[in-house]
C-alpha cells in the first residue's frame, strides 16, 4: 500500500463515524486543554514569583532587631532598642562584602493633602533603598544624603499614595501633612503591582531614616538595617561577617543568642516559587488523568472498529495487503484522532487560560514548551493506545476475516 495513501484512508474511515470519533477525541480534548490551563497558570505564577524576587533587591541580606531572651521570656521582634545607627556606620566602613547599606525606621502615619487622606506605611530610609530595591523614581528625585543629614522633611511616595492623594495632579512639588508635620513631595516611584503574596508594593512613604526617627517616632533606635552583597556567591560569607560584626559590637557572650535576626527575603520568594511549582507539577499530573482516559476511549473504539471491519481486513489482504499495511492504516487512524483531538484541546486551553486571566486576574502564560508537550502527549496517546488494536487488526487470517458476519 502507497504510504502517501494511508491518511487519507485513516481520514475517510473516521469521517464515516463522526459522531463516535467526536466523542472519542472528546476525552484528549478535555486531558489537553486541562493541562494546558494548569500549566499556563503555574507559569504565570512562578512568573509573578520571579518578579518579586526582582523586586525584592538583588543579592538583599536583612539585618533586623531580633527578640532576645528576658528573665525566660522571648520579647519579639519589636521588642529591642540595640539596633543603631553606630551599627549601620560598622557595617557599612568595615564589611567590604555588601553596599547600598541603609538604615530603616518604620511605622504608619495619617498622610492628608487638602481635603484628601490616607492612612501608610512610611518607611524611613536612606537614598541607597532605590538602588538596593531597584526601584526607580520616573517623576522627581530621590531626596539626597543632606536631608538625610539635616532630617529634611522630604518624601517619595508610591503610585498608590499618589492616586489616593492627588488623582491626576502631579504631586512633586506639593506640600503634605504627615502628623500634622509640613512635607515636601521630591519624587515618585514607579509602579511595581502587586507582589507574590498579593501585597499593594506601590502603597510607599519613603522619607529620611533621621526624620521618621527625630520627628515621627521620637526613637534613636532602627528597626533594620538592609543592604545588599556585592554578588550572589559572596552572600553567605557577607552573612557571617556581618554577624560577626554584630555581636562583637553588641558584646554577645559565645553561646549566648543574637539580639538581632539576619534575613536573606529571597530565600522566601523562592520557597514560594518552589512551592507555586510543585503544586503546578500535581494539578499537571491530575490534568494528565485526562489523558489517560482518552486514551483508553481510543483504544475500545478502535477495538471496535476492528471488529465492525473484519470483513474489510479480510478483503484487503486477499488482494495483497500485509499485516503491516493493516498495522499502519490502524495505528495512522489513531494518532489522527488524537492529535484532532490534540489540536482542539490546545485552542481551548489557550483560550481557556485568557479568560481565567481576565475573569479571576490571575497571571497566566501559555508557552510554547507548554504547547509542545500537550501536543507530543496526544500524539504519544495515539500511538500507545493505538497500537494493541492496530497489532490486534493486523493479526487477522485473512480467510477467517471473510468468513466473519
Amino acid at each position: 500500500m502507497n504510504l502517501l495513501n494511508i491518511p487519507r484512508f485513516a481520514l475517510k474511515s473516521l469521517a464515516q463515524n463522526a459522531l463516535r470519533t467526536g466523542l472519542t477525541m472528546l476525552g484528549i480534548i478535555i486531558g489537553v486543554g486541562a493541562v494546558i490551563c494548569v500549566v499556563a497558570i503555574g507559569e504565570g505564577a512562578s512568573a509573578s514569583v520571579e518578579r518579586a524576587i526582582t523586586n525584592i533587591g538583588a543579592n538583599m541580606i536583612w539585618v533586623e532587631a531580633g527578640g532576645v531572651n528576658r528573665a525566660g521570656v522571648r520579647t519579639g521582634a519589636f521588642g529591642t532598642k540595640s539596633l543603631t545607627l553606630g551599627d549601620y556606620e560598622a557595617i557599612k566602613e568595615h564589611i567590604p562584602l555588601v553596599t547600598n547599606v541603609t538604615p530603616q525606621a518604620d511605622t504608619r502615619v495619617q498622610i492628608v493633602y487638602g481635603n484628601q487622606n490616607w492612612n501608610a506605611p512610611v518607611r524611613g530610609v536612606g537614598p541607597e533603598y532605590v538602588a538596593l530595591k531597584n526601584w526607580n523614581v520616573v517623576r522627581g528625585g530621590m531626596y539626597t544624603a543632606v536631608d538625610v543629614e539635616r532630617a529634611n522633611t522630604v518624601c517619595v511616595l508610591g503610585q498608590t499614595v499618589v492616586d489616593q492623594l492627588f488623582g491626576s495632579l502631579d504631586p512633586v512639588g506639593q506640600t503634605i501633612r504627615v502628623n500634622n508635620e509640613p512635607c515636601m513631595v521630591v519624587g515618585v516611584l514607579e509602579v511595581k503591582g502587586q507582589s507574590a503574596t498579593g501585597q499593594d508594593q506601590d502603597d510607599q512613604f519613603l522619607m529620611p531614616y533621621t526624620t521618621v526617627m527625630k520627628k515621627i517616632k521620637g526613637q534613636p533606635w532602627l528597626d533594620d538595617i538592609l543592604c545588599s552583597a556585592t554578588s550572589a556567591r559572596v552572600v553567605d560569607q557577607a552573612e557571617e561577617e556581618i554577624t560577626i560584626l554584630m555581636r562583637e559590637r553588641h558584646h554577645i557572650r559565645p553561646g549566648a543568642d543574637d539580639d538581632f535576626n539576619l534575613r536573606h527575603p529571597t530565600e522566601i520568594a523562592e520557597a514560594v516559587k518552589h512551592s507555586t511549582q510543585t503544586m503546578e507539577a500535581l494539578l499537571a499530573a491530575v490534568a494528565s488523568v485526562s489523558l489517560i482516559v482518552g486514551g483508553i476511549g481510543i483504544m475500545n473504539i478502535m477495538l471496535v472498529s476492528v471488529t465492525e471491519r473484519t470483513r474489510e481486513i479480510g478483503l484487503r489482504q486477499a488482494v495483497g495487503a500485509r499485516g503491516r499495511d493493516v498495522l499502519r492504516q490502524f495505528l495512522v487512524e489513531a494518532v489522527i484522532l488524537s492529535l484532532i483531538g490534540g489540536t482542539i484541546g490546545i485552542a481551548l486551553g489557550t483560550l481557556g487560560a485568557r479568560t481565567i486571566a481576565d475573569m479571576f486576574q490571575w497571571p497566566t502564560r501559555v508557552s510554547l514548551d507548554a504547547i509542545a508537550l500537550a501536543f507530543g502527549c496526544s500524539a504519544a496517546v495515539g500511538v500507545f493506545f493505538g497500537y494493541f488494536p492496530a497489532r490486534q487488526a493486523a493479526r487477522l487470517d485473512p480467510i477467517e476475516a471473510l468468513r466473519f458476519e
